[in-house]
């Protein structure tokens, strides 16, 4: 464990997370539509090696390998381990870093549905669920939770009153934004604009407020919220964009741009204020890797 807190660490130097997990177990042998959380417990050999090249790439944050780790994203491949995936996701990440500092952000994603009365899930179901989440992530010794990929005020609200009431050290809240359709604007799912996102973040008390995956929303794009959140408040800002967008091969969705052509995009994120940046979805070490370049050579100013 880093003899920071992550806060502190932001107020000195921007931090490099990871990249995507998902196509990476892909890589590793998961199958289509199984269960990658699962394999912290039953395949913990193959998460750790993803992390440990993530950490030999540079990153300084490994995001754990927890993202539908929620009873109810479990229960739809009847699994109910939820804590001990939980706890074993922050664990292997630990380990990744060996005797190295790092930062290990416990990873909570959308309970995938929709809410009552939209939907036919009760909200109190999934603050329930949240909080099991939350609270094995934390007693396991995460530096923080991020709750990502949220498009949904009520929903991020019940993730980040779950992830405070376990006790987490601090919350990043995670927009998934989408370019609309005149290719000038973004918006989540839900309707939800950057200015009103990071509204509601500051307003619930988050402590980094975040963006990734998302439609259209490439490193420029990310860049151009970036600025519009920090526009509204000064919390710091976290980035992950996709590695380019998305083709579909062989009834396969993928992710084509290189390494050095999604870096190329650094500096923009760099000079619109990011504290912590990493990619998500196609991203890999070696685009994290591209990234510690650009970030070991380049003089950036905190604010």
């Amino acid at each position: 464990m880093s003899g920071q807190t992550l806060l502190e660490a932001l107020s000195e130097r921007v931090l490099l997370s990871d990249g995507a997990m998902g196509t990476q177990l892909q890589l590793a042998g998961l199958e289509p539509g199984g269960c990658g959380e699962a394999w912290n417990l039953d395949r913990p050999d193959r998460v750790l090696a993803i992390q440990r090249a993530y950490v030999d790439a540079g990153s300084d944050c490994l995001i754990t390998n927890t993202f539908g780790a929620s009873r109810i994203m479990l229960e739809r491949h009847d699994e109910s381990r939820v804590a001990e995936i939980s706890r074993a996701g922050v664990e292997i990440a630990r380990r990744a870093f060996g005797d190295r500092p790092g930062f290990v952000l416990g990873d909570i994603g959308p309970f995938g549905g929709l809410l009552e009365p939209y939907g036919d899930v009760p909200a109190r179901r999934v603050a329930d669920a949240f909080a099991e989440q939350a609270g094995a992530l934390v007693a396991a010794g995460a530096d923080a939770i991020i709750i990502e990929t949220q498009t949904a005020f009520e929903e991020l609200e019940l993730a980040i009153g779950a992830a405070r009431e376990e006790g987490a050290a601090c919350v990043i809240a995670s927009m998934a934004f989408d370019l609309m359709r005149d290719g000038d604007e973004v918006r989540t799912m839900m309707g939800i604009s950057p200015e009103a996102a990071i509204e509601f973040m500051h307003g619930h008390g988050v402590d980094v407020a975040a963006l990734n995956c998302g439609t259209g929303v490439d490193m420029p794009r990310a860049a151009d919220t970036v600025r519009r959140y920090r526009s509204i408040h000064q919390l710091p800002v976290m980035a992950q964009p996709n590695a380019g967008q998305p083709v579909l091969e062989n009834l396969q969705v993928v992710y084509k741009q290189p390494p050095d052509e999604m870096a190329a995009g650094l500096e923009g994120l760099l000079a619109a204020g990011v504290a912590i940046v990493g990619g998500c979805c196609g991203s890999t070490p070696e685009h994290i890797r591209a990234f510690r370049r650009i970030l070991d050579t380049t003089s950036v100013e905190v604010s």
